[in-house]
C-alpha cells in the first residue's frame, strides 16, 4: 500500500441519476457502478451546483461557485488565477493528467495557460465539435491534433489506460471527461455504439419523461440512444478498472465517478438542461479505493462542488480556505444542495431531501448578469409525493409556511455562496384547488414561465 493513493475521476457529460441500477434503473446498465457504489461508498441524493456545462465544470475543478469563479455561463473560460485539482495535486508531487472535454478555455487546441494546471494534455475545448461517434480528434500537449481509433468513449479510455500504464511508478491525478451521454450537437441526436440503441428501444422511460411527453415524441426517440451510450461508458469504467487491478494500483486508487449535470430531453425548457428540475440537476455519484471501501451510502444532499474538498482530503492534502465545497470526510453533511441557474434564466433553488425550491429573476439578463437582486418564487415541488416534479406547488396557501422557511434557507445560501442577499417575491397565492394535478397535461402546458433569452445548445 502506498502512501499517497493515485487518484482518477472519471466523469460523463450530461447522465442522469436514474440511468444507474443502483438507482432503479430496470436495464442494467451500469452494472461496474453498481458495484463501485454498493462495495464503496454510494452519494445517493448527489446535485450539480450548475446544470450547464462550463459552469458545472469549473466548479468541480475549484470547488468554487459560478458566480465566484465568474465562469457563470458557457463560453467565459476559467480565469488564470483559478487553483484547480491539477494544481493542487501538482503541488504534492503527482503527475496530474487530462484527457477528454475541457469546456473552460477560449479555443482550440487549449493553450497550456488555459489548461488548468494538468501538465499531461490528451483534449479538446468542445469535443461534440472536434469530434463525432466514430472519429475522436483531440490535441496533445504541443497542441497538436491527434485522431483515436474507435467508438469515442472507448478512444478516451484507451487515453486514459495509457496515462495509468506510463505514470504507475509515481502517484498520479488523473482527470478522463467523456462527452457521452451528451447529445451530438450538430445532428442532435445520441449515437451509441453500432446496435447498442436496438438494445433499448421502447424498454425504459425516465418518470419524469413519460409524463411529459407522447408517443412518438422525439425525446422518447432519443432515450435508447442515450441508454446505449451510458452502457458503454459503464464498460469502459469497467476496462479502466480492469487496468488498474492488472497493475496492482486498484488498492492504492480512488475512483470517483459523476457527472457534470443531467438531462432532461426537451420536457422542461428548449434543449435538454438548464433548469432546476432533478432532470437537469441530479446526477450519480460514487467513491471507491482507499478511504471509500465499505463506506456504504449517504442519503444527505451533496453537492458535486464538494467532489475537490473530498479528493484532496482523501489524499491528505489540505483544503484551501478558498475552497467553498465540504469534504464529505469531514463533519455533518448539508442539509440541502444549491443551485445557481444561468443561459435559460437567473435561477436560484435549494433541494433538501424532501423539497425543491426555486425561484427566478424576471428582470435579469441569463447571458449578461450572474445574479441579481429581485428574485420570484416560481416552482415548489413536495419530492416524497411528487418525485417526477409534476405538480408545482408554490403559491398554494396550504404550503405558504413550507415556502417561507424555504425562502429564508435558499437566502442564507446564497449569501454563504458570496452573493448579495437578495428580495425573493412570493407567488401569488392560489387556493388547493387551483392545484395542477392532471397527469396527462401536455409538456407546453407545464413549462416554466420564460424569462429573458432563450437557452443556447452546446
Amino acid at each position: 500500500m502506498r502512501d499517497r493513493p493515485n487518484v482518477i475521476v472519471f466523469f460523463t457529460d450530461q447522465q442522469r441519476w436514474d440511468t444507474t441500477g443502483v438507482h432503479g434503473n430496470p436495464l442494467g446498465l451500469t452494472p461496474n457502478f453498481d458495484r463501485m457504489a454498493t462495495s464503496g461508498t454510494h452519494v445517493a441524493n448527489a446535485v450539480t451546483p450548475q446544470p450547464v456545462c462550463a459552469p458545472a465544470r469549473a466548479a468541480i475543478q475549484t470547488g468554487r461557485y459560478p458566480t465566484t469563479t465568474g465562469v457563470f455561463r458557457n463560453g467565459i473560460p476559467l480565469p488564470p488565477d483559478e487553483r484547480t485539482l491539477a494544481h493542487h495535486f501538482a503541488d504534492a508531487g503527482y503527475a496530474t493528467g487530462y484527457v477528454g472535454k475541457w469546456h473552460l478555455a477560449g479555443t482550440d487546441p487549449v493553450p497550456p495557460a488555459e489548461r488548468g494546471g494538468y501538465r499531461h494534455w490528451s483534449g479538446a475545448n468542445l469535443l461534440e465539435f472536434t469530434s463525432d461517434a466514430y472519429r475522436t480528434v483531440v490535441f496533445d500537449e504541443d497542441g497538436d491534433p491527434v485522431a483515436l481509433p474507435g467508438y469515442r468513449s472507448d478512444a478516451l479510455t484507451d487515453e486514459a489506460i495509457r496515462f495509468v500504464a506510463d505514470h504507475h511508478d509515481e502517484p498520479f491525478f488523473l482527470f478522463v471527461s467523456y462527452i457521452e451521454p451528451h447529445h451530438q450537437n450538430e445532428v442532435d441526436n445520441y449515437p451509441a455504439p453500432e446496435g447498442y440503441q436496438e438494445r433499448y428501444a421502447g424498454r425504459w422511460l425516465p418518470t419524469d419523461v413519460a409524463a411529459l411527453t407522447a408517443p412518438g415524441d422525439v425525446a422518447r426517440q432519443h432515450v435508447a440512444g442515450y441508454c446505449g451510450q451510458v452502457k458503454r461508458l459503464d464498460e469502459c469504467l469497467g476496462r479502466l478498472l480492469d487496468a488498474l487491478r492488472s497493475l496492482d494500483l486498484a488498492d492504492d486508487t480512488i475512483v470517483a465517478y459523476t457527472s457534470d449535470h443531467g438531462c432532461h430531453f426537451r420536457t422542461r425548457n428548449d434543449e435538454y438542461k438548464r433548469s432546476c428540475h432533478d432532470g437537469s440537476i441530479r446526477v450519480p455519484l460514487a467513491f471507491r479505493g482507499p478511504g471509500f471501501d465499505g463506506g456504504g451510502r449517504v442519503d444527505a444532499p451533496v453537492s458535486t462542488l464538494d467532489l475537490a474538498p473530498t479528493l484532496l482530503d482523501a489524499a491528505g492534502l489540505p483544503v484551501p480556505e478558498s475552497v467553498q465545497g465540504r469534504s464529505l470526510l469531514r463533519g455533518e453533511p448539508a442539509t440541502e444542495s444549491f443551485i445557481q441557474v444561468s443561459e435559460s434564466e437567473v435561477g436560484r433553488g435549494i433541494r433538501t431531501p424532501r423539497w425543491k425550491y426555486h425561484v427566478v429573476a424576471p428582470d435579469a439578463d441569463p447571458w449578461a448578469e450572474s445574479g441579481a437582486d429581485r428574485y420570484v418564487e416560481h416552482e415548489l415541488y413536495d419530492l416524497d409525493s411528487d418525485p417526477a416534479e409534476l405538480t408545482n406547488l408554490a403559491g398554494l396557501v396550504s404550503h405558504q409556511k413550507v415556502a417561507e422557511a424555504l425562502r429564508e434557507r435558499l437566502v442564507r445560501r446564497m449569501v454563504e455562496a458570496g452573493e448579495r442577499a437578495p428580495v425573493i417575491e412570493p407567488a401569488p397565492p392560489r387556493s388547493d384547488q387551483q392545484r395542477q394535478v392532471d397527469p396527462t397535461v401536455r409538456t407546453w402546458d407545464v413549462r416554466p414561465t420564460r424569462f429573458g433569452h432563450q437557452p443556447k445548445t452546446r
